[in-house]
This record gives structure tokens, sequence and C-alpha cells, in this order.
């Protein structure tokens, strides 16, 4: 009976845990719905509770070095203390919200390359070796999302990398610890401007904060940087514009020598941004005035771009398998 103990605190013979989704596909601002299925071990147990969480990769970088780890953003007790009967079954039914600004895993049935999601699922057993359970989920992009993908698809952008990125970015509503950077290859009617595009979205229940980050070409008198466009976009516009006319002026006008000039500090109203990957040194350069969406031919300011100096600030329809090139199965 000791040695049977002995085996209990070290997890033989103790309750398993089984988590069963109904679906694993899920979008940002939606809900992912199952049930978690204990089955009770060789003797009586106390589980203290029981706990989900979603979970990913994140890239951080550090003083001397990046490198990438597991982070939970987001958890929930689905359980709090029961007792458990010697091979009792049980079934606990839970929907987890999914956070607005959770990032997109997947695209028309396609993995991101570099991309990952799981839901963890904890058990926590008094005196005993606490047991878990993880669960593969898919992020599909909003309606918004994937028609400015479809967008970048449609000008010619060849999908390379997604990752995400410990930090956040200075001036936006931003609830999770890290941000996703969807990178591109340029298109050839771009490529003699810039070498790559970076794009991140930042969603909210009203709409999507879209960062550009293009990595320009030096000139005969200037060296190659960073340029960074800021835009604010709604839900409700997904199917009301051309997004491949309205990405193209976000580039060109990200990219322009008036809004280099701005992302410098010579705009009107210019003030201090940064990006410090880890530790707060950033270099203070400014950030210009608002631009009406008219300016991008789009009707009524729906959109409105802002060009920002290096934003960045860190804590430590169509199928895109064949044009994006770069998706894992």
């Amino acid at each position: 009976m000791v040695f049977k103990k002995m085996l209990s605190a070290f997890g033989v013979g103790g309750p398993s845990v089984d988590t069963v989704l109904t679906n694993p596909n899920t979008r940002p601002g939606l809900t992912l719905d199952g049930h978690v299925n204990l089955v009770g071990g060789d003797a009586p147990a106390a589980i203290e509770q029981v706990v989900i969480g979603l979970v990913t990769r994140v890239e951080v970088e550090g003083h001397d070095a990046e490198y990438s780890g597991t982070l939970e953003f987001h958890r929930m007790v689905v359980s709090g203390p029961l007792q458990l009967a010697p091979k009792q079954q049980l079934s606990i039914p839970f929907q987890l919200p999914v956070p607005w600004e959770t990032p997109i895993t997947d695209v028309y049935g396609q993995r991101l390359h570099g991309m990952t999601m799981g839901l963890r699922t904890e058990l926590a057993i008094a005196r005993a070796v606490d047991k878990s359970d993880l669960d593969q989920v898919a992020v599909h992009p909003l309606p918004v999302h994937e028609r400015i993908l479809e967008a970048f698809q449609r000008l010619g952008f060849q999908f390379k990398h997604a990752d995400l990125e410990r930090g956040h970015i200075r001036g936006v509503q931003q609830t999770l610890p890290f941000y996703q950077e969807i990178e591109f290859f340029a298109a050839p009617q771009y490529a003699s401007t810039i070498r790559e595009a970076e794009l991140t979205f930042v969603t909210s229940p009203h709409g999507v904060e879209v960062i550009l980050e293009c990595d320009k070409r030096g000139g005969f008198l200037s060296a190659g940087h960073d340029a960074f466009g800021r835009y604010q976009v709604s839900h409700a516009d997904a199917d009301k514009v051309d997004w491949a006319q309205v990405v193209d002026g976000w580039l060109r006008e990200t990219t322009s020598r008036y809004g280099s000039l701005r992302a410098q500090g010579y705009g009107p109203q210019g003030y201090g941004a940064g990006k410090s990957h880890g530790h707060g040194h950033g270099r203070g350069v400014g950030m210009g005035g608002m631009v009406a969406g008219a300016a991008l031919g789009v009707a009524g300011g729906m959109i409105a771009g802002e060009m920002i100096g290096d934003a960045f600030e860190g804590d430590a329809g169509e199928d895109f398998g064949g044009d994006f090139g770069g998706f894992e199965e």
C-alpha cells in the first residue's frame, strides 16, 4: 500500500485527462468549445482545479541573443476542487473565448510556416504529479484580415515566414504580450524600392490596426532603412473597398520620400517612438499626423494612415498555397 502511494505521488496509476475539442478551428473573437474528460486512477484523487490555456511559440530578443519559448497567453479555470473516485469517468464542458488579438495560424486550410498554437489542459492533483494534455488549434483570419492578405497576393508579394515577437507596439492598445509579424518577399513592381515587407494586425472588436514595416533599399546617396506605416480599418468595411488598391496606397505612402521624412520627425505634430527589443533603449524619432483615407482613394475617410518611425518596443477566395509558396501542411 505504501508502494502504491509512492507510485501515485509520481503519477503512476493516477487520474488521466483528455481534452476533446468540438472543432479545433476558430477565429479571433470567437470561442473554442469542448469537453475535458477525466478518468480516475487506482485510488481516490483530490483534484484541486482543472485549467485550460492557449499556448504558442514566441521569439524573444535579449541583450546579446535571440531565442524562442512557449508562452501561455490566455487561460480559464473550468473546474474548482473535486473528488475523483477510482476509475470514475467525468466530462466537464467548456467554452473558451478566443482573444481578439490571437495571431493567425492558418490561411485557407494551410498552416502559416513558423506558427504554432495549442490548447493545454492542466489537471492539478493534491500531493501528486500534475497531469496535462495538449491539443493543436487552428486560428483562421477574420474577413478583413483575409482581404488584406489576398491583396498582398494579388499585388505579387510572396509569403516568406510568420512569427511572434515578444513586446508591445508603442501607441497601440495591445492586450497580449507579443505581436505577430507576417513577412513577404517584395513583389516585382516594388522590388526597386523595398526588399521585404512585414505585416502586423492588432485586432479589437471594432477593427484592426495594420502596421507595415518595409525594408527599404538604399539610394545613390542614402543607406537602406526600415520604413513604417500604421493604418486603421473597420471590420464592417471588409467587402466595401478594393483592397489591392488600398494596400498599394499604403505601401507607396509608407515608402515615399514624404513618408520617410515624416517618419524622421519632419512632419507636423511629430512625437517620439522607438524600437528596442527587450530593454527600452530606442532612438527617438518623430511621428507624423493622420492622413485621410480619401487620399488613398477610399470614400468617406474610412481608413486613416499614420506614418510612424521605428514603432516597436520589446519586452525581453484564391488558393494561397501555390502563390505564397511557404506554407506547411
